[in-house]
């Protein structure tokens, strides 16, 4: 994965989220979990790391804007 750089904090509000989890099936859950709450650029695909269990799976959420339910 790569680095987290200025641009996707660069106001209050913004957050990065890295989501590590035993499989893609619940990585991908609790994005679309955090995307119906909040504007959410999602990813599709996880990433896995020679010797480490599990996934990750990085996506951006901007919290100043919420989804009407």
């Amino acid at each position: 994965m790569g680095p987290i750089n200025e641009t996707h904090v660069a106001r209050p509000g913004l957050a990065v989220v890295e989501i590590a989890a035993a499989d893609d099936e619940t990585a991908f859950a609790l994005q679309e979990a955090l995307a119906a709450r909040w504007a959410t650029a999602t990813a599709d695909r996880t990433t896995r790391a020679p010797g480490e269990p599990g996934v990750r799976l990085r996506c951006y959420l901007d919290l100043r804007q919420t989804l009407d339910a």
